[in-house]
């Protein structure tokens, strides 16, 4: 198969999945995002690569987010958000993480694919990207990608969605953001 017809079929495969996420769940983690102090991002492998982009970007506008693990990782608390990225739920170190989140008191949202995971009872707020998943639920979006790869461009789409959102929000001056951009490049 050429690069045209493998391309087609994963835009075609985003572009659905991202239609059947839950705009008011999306709308709810905005405004959990716009109200908390810092935003904490945890996730494994190539989830986590997209939380990275997406933490970034909101560090632009002006949010101050935080990768769990990095060296200059303040302590969470009940001020905070923590953003697990886990399909399944059921990874062992965001799962960890979350419980742990939910001890300080920080409110947790989960965006994954299964709504009824380990992790359910340790969060507060869940977004379903439904993307196939070996449980095979009702209305997961099949993919002919290996393994998760919809799931984690699909959450790196979530959140540049988010910040667009927050953007047309607060009607920020795209130039303006330019100042947030690293700049010992």
């Amino acid at each position: 198969m050429g690069f045209k017809s493998v391309e087609q079929k994963i835009v075609n495969e985003i572009a659905a999945t991202l239609d059947n996420i839950a705009v008011e769940d999306v709308e709810q983690l905005v405004a959990e995002i716009e109200k908390a102090e810092r935003v904490f991002f945890v996730g494994v492998g190539r989830v986590l690569l997209s939380l990275e982009g997406t933490a970034k970007r909101l560090a632009h506008l002006g949010v101050q987010t935080v990768v769990v693990g990095q060296i200059t990782e303040p302590a969470i608390t009940e001020n905070d958000l923590l953003i697990v990225g886990s399909g399944s739920g059921e990874s062992s170190f965001p799962l960890a993480i979350a419980k742990k989140a939910k001890s300080f008191a920080a409110t947790v949202a989960h965006i994954g694919s299964n709504a009824n995971s380990s992790m359910k009872e340790h969060t507060d707020l869940f977004i379903r990207i439904p993307v196939q998943t070996k449980l095979a639920l009702p209305g997961e979006i099949p993919s002919v990608q290996p393994m998760t790869s919809l799931f984690e461009q699909c959450l790196l789409l979530l959140g540049d969605s988010i910040a667009l959102m927050m953007v047309e929000e607060k009607e920020i001056d795209m130039h303006s953001l330019w100042q947030y951009h690293a700049n010992l490049e």
